[in-house]
C-alpha cells in the first residue's frame, strides 16, 4: 500500500516519534520461546496451559498468562495474583536460557535504527507486549537495546491497546515533549500492532515479516503494508536515506 507524492512528503515533515514492536518485527527467537513459558507456568501455576495451539503474536505476556491459565480452569483472581510471580521468573529463565543462535534477526533492522538514531528531530522508542525485563533479553542478542531508550512494555497493561498511553509519557519524559498521535508511527507485524495505534489515532506501518499475511494485515486497516523493513524503507520517506537540504 503505497501513498501518492503530496501524502508522502506530509509524512516525512510530521512523524518525530516511532515506536517498534520486537517479537515478528524486529527479530524472531524461534521455537526456544513457548517451552521456556510453558516450564514457567507450571512452576507457578501448576499447570502448562496449551501453548502448543496458543497464538503469541501481538499480545502482551499478562494477557497470554491469563488466556492459557483461565482456559486451563484457574479462576481470573488467582492468575492474577501469580503475574507478578510469573513475571520474575520467567523474565530470569528467558535471560538464562535464550540463545543467539536460535534466533534470527529480521532483514534490515541494523540499517534502519542506525539511520534513525543519526535523525536528531526523531525519537525511537519500543511498544511490545515483552514484559521489559524479556524485552531487553531479547534485544541484548544483538546488541539492539542501544537503539530503544524507552518504551512501552507487557508491565505496563494487559491488553496492547493499553501501553500507548505510556510509551507517549516514557517519550515526553525522554525528549522533554509531548508528542500528538499525528507525530507518531507505530511499526509491526499483526494486526494487534495496527488495532492499538488506531485506537489512539495513530498511524501504523504493518511488516508482513511474521505470522500474519500483507492480505491480513491490509484487512486489518493498516495504513502502510510492507513485505519487510528495507521494503518499508523505500514506501515511507521517513524510513529512508537521509537527505540533503
Amino acid at each position: 500500500m503505497d501513498t501518492d507524492p503530496s501524502e508522502r512528503i506530509c509524512l516525512e515533515q510530521t512523524v518525530r516519534l516511532i515506536l517498534f514492536d520486537i517479537d515478528g518485527t524486529l527479530l524472531t527467537c524461534g521455537p526456544q520461546v513457548a517451552p521456556i513459558f510453558s516450564e514457567t507456568l507450571v512452576e507457578v501455576f501448576g499447570r502448562p496451559g496449551h501453548v502448543p495451539g496458543y497464538d503469541f503474536g501481538g499480545k502482551t505476556d499478562p494477557q497470554i498468562v491469563l488466556d492459557l491459565m483461565i482456559a486451563a480452569g484457574l479462576p481470573r483472581e488467582q492468575v492474577h495474583r501469580g503475574l507478578a510471580q510469573m513475571r520474575r521468573v520467567y523474565t530470569q529463565r528467558l535471560e538464562g536460557c535464550l540463545t543467539r543462535e536460535g534466533m534470527r534477526l529480521m532483514p534490515g533492522v541494523v540499517e534502519l535504527l542506525e539511520r534513525l538514531a543519526r535523525r536528531e528531530e526523531l525519537w525511537v522508542g519500543l511498544l511490545t507486549g515483552n514484559w521489559e525485563a524479556g524485552a531487553r533479553s531479547k534485544l541484548s542478542r544483538f546488541d539492539l537495546n542501544r537503539f530503544f531508550p524507552f518504551g512501552a512494555f507487557g508491565d505496563d497493561g494487559i491488553e496492547r491497546q493499553e501501553l500507548v498511553p505510556a510509551a507517549f509519557e516514557r517519550a515526553r519524559k525522554r525528549a522533554g515533549r509531548a508528542f500528538l498521535p499525528a507525530e507518531t508511527l507505530i511499526i509491526g507485524d499483526t494486526r494487534h500492532d495496527v488495532a492499538c495505534a488506531h485506537a489512539h489515532g495513530v498511524r501504523a506501518l504493518a511488516v508482513a515479516t511474521g505470522k500474519t499475511s500483507a492480505g491480513e494485515l491490509r484487512a486489518a486497516g493498516a495504513d502502510w503494508v510492507a513485505p519487510d523493513l528495507p521494503s518499508a524503507m523505500e514506501m515511507i520517506p521517513v524510513l529512508g536515506p537521509e537527505r540533503t537540504r
